[in-house]
């Protein structure tokens, strides 16, 4: 079975040339292509996960069954597990795990807040690697000019599950989409790749040192705390697909993705509902052209269609029922993907699974950043819709259920009393500078007005240099200073969610963002708990879900 590139395995840096024909995507992925670089990087993550006490109710025999069921789900999707605790295999799978470095980045990621009942969310990156790296790799991927070189991060998704299990929310980038890449720093040769001055393609962080790199990416754009992360390879999702058995997946008119010029994944279905596996469940993840208006747009629905209709065959159970297949989708699971350290093991992934499973079907939302089209040179890229992705990104930060329905979020436990409002000291910085404009002039002095009026009489501004902010937080360096970030919080009536511990600060510290360059109260927009529709949420429990052929591709 094919792998990908590892640690001390021989990766070679290569280039890459953008938009050749079939050079695809990762895991799920394809068309044009974008990068340089380095190699993948994996690494440790911490996230507790599930019990691992709960007794067997069945023999030992169907114990087995159900620890390898639950290996090929977890792997397969991350959003189910199956119970049991058997050590069939246990270290051989052990062995077939590959295990990376969490983040590379050189910023340390916030901790989740907890909610009453001591929960707290989930957040795993799923990562799809185009490499070419192995005899079954360059098979399947094809574009020898790439052989051997360094892979790109072609499928990146963020999995959200939320603190009180009720809910998975799912977010993919395209890979298109051009971001400023922060520090990343390789664990193996010690190369510093410098934070880049300009936009780069978002599926270069892969050559950056790693998937840890990704991570890192990820991180600097969204403020999203990351637990884990999973990457998988072309041959990974082919061995994958055979074991399961097949998906059924849907389009509303023959396609066929070959194009006069080459391009396309060479998918061929009828019009309907197929149930596609091995080569034509890559393609089906990897097609562009053929799909929507040709873009990643389209292929990321496609994505999501499968993944949706996986997580119900397997929560079906119908295609997992012989021993003989568990023990292939266990083997194929095992071997197909690269972890951090804080998933190294069968257990690990268990515990895992246990936590994932608990979320329905009908509870998963799966969406795609919202994001606008470049202009110039940059056409065809893609760039995060300012508001509507950052809208997205903070429900995700503050575990607000991207489908719509009642969470059950709790305020986070504080165990830090607040001091008097006259003896909390408060340094506030003016971060209200966009990408479009500067920073609005005396906001940082207006503010610390508003509390010293409020009570907060050592407040004072703080003059230094600030990073921009899109949106207005309050900082604090140490759990004794909680309590007293957040009854500043309260007198400005900034949501809780925004008071964040940072060992960047010395002191309390806040930070007026873009979403408050205006005089007057923090503004409380109700709104804001609304998915945008640009995000194109798609249920889990959709059955109906079927992909818009291009008309160009029809057969």
């Amino acid at each position: 079975m094919g792998r990908s590139s590892v640690r001390g395995e021989g990766t070679r840096p290569r280039g890459r040339h953008d938009g050749s024909p079939g050079s695809g995507g990762a895991a799920a992925a394809g068309g044009r292509r974008s990068g340089r670089g380095g190699r993948p990087g994996a690494a440790p993550a911490g996230a507790g996960t599930g019990r691992t006490d709960r007794p067997s109710r069945r023999a030992p025999k169907s114990g087995k069954r159900r620890v390898l069921r639950w290996v090929a789900t977890v792997l397969a999707l991350l959003i189910l597990g199956t119970g049991g605790a058997g050590y069939l295999y246990y270290k051989h799978l052990n062995g077939n795990i590959r295990k990376e470095d969490l983040t590379l980045g050189d910023k340390q990621m916030a901790d989740h807040k907890a909610n009453a009942a001591g929960q707290t969310p989930l957040n795993i990156l799923l990562i799809g690697s185009d490499a070419r790296d192995s005899e079954a790799n360059q098979k399947l991927g094809g574009a020898k000019e790439t052989f051997g070189g360094t892979p790109l991060a072609d499928v990146q998704m963020l999995l959200h599950l939320s603190a009180d299990r009720s809910n998975i929310s799912v977010v993919s980038m395209p890979r298109d989409t051009m971001l400023k890449m922060p520090k990343c720093t390789d664990p193996e040769s010690g190369k510093v790749y410098a934070a880049s001055t300009v936009d780069v393609q978002t599926n270069e962080s892969l050559g950056r040192g790693g998937p840890g790199c990704t991570v890192a990416a990820w991180y600097e754009l969204t403020g999203i705390t990351i637990d884990h992360f999973m990457m998988i390879d072309f041959a990974g999702v082919v061995s994958m697909a055979d074991a399961i058995g097949g998906v059924p997946v849907c389009v509303d008119a023959n396609i066929h993705s070959r194009g006069s010029d080459g391009k396309g994944s060479g998918l061929k279905l009828k019009e309907g509902t197929t149930s596609v596996k091995g080569k034509q469940a890559l393609q089906w993840l990897r097609t562009r052209y053929g799909f929507e208006d040709n873009t990643d747009l389209g292929r990321t629905k496609a994505q999501h269609q499968y993944l949706n209709s996986m997580v119900r065959q397997l929560r079906k159970g119908t295609k997992l029922t012989d021993p003989g297949k568990l023990m292939s989708l266990a083997e194929a699971a095992t071997s197909a993907l690269t972890v951090d350290k804080g998933l190294d093991t069968v257990k690990k992934l268990y515990d895992l699974a246990e936590e994932l499973k608990k979320a329905p079907t009908d509870r998963i939302t799966m969406t795609t950043m919202p994001n606008v089209y470049g202009t110039g040179r940059f056409s065809g890229r893609v760039y995060p819709k300012a508001d509507e992705a950052e809208q997205v990104f903070r429900m995700i930060r503050e575990d607000i259920p991207l489908d719509g329905k009642a969470s059950k979020r709790k305020t986070p436990v504080v165990t830090d009393k607040a001091a008097p409002d006259d003896e909390i000291a408060v340094s506030v910085r003016n971060a209200t500078g966009t990408d479009t404009q500067g920073p609005a002039q005396g906001r940082a002095n207006t503010v610390k007005e508003l509390l010293t009026d409020a009570g907060f009489t050592r407040a004072s501004v703080d003059s230094q240099n600030t990073e921009p902010a899109a949106r207005t937080g309050l900082l604090y360096p140490s759990a004794d200073l909680e309590g007293d970030a957040q009854a500043v919080a309260k007198a400005l009536g900034i949501p809780v969610a925004q008071v964040k511990k940072s060992t960047e600060v010395s002191g309390i510290v806040l930070a007026v963002g873009a979403d408050w360059r205006e005089d007057g109260a923090y503004p409380a927009k109700a709104a804001e708990e609304k998915t945008p529709e640009s995000a194109n949420p798609l249920n889990g429990a959709d059955e109906k879900a079927c992909m818009h052929v291009n008309p160009n591709y029809t057969w």
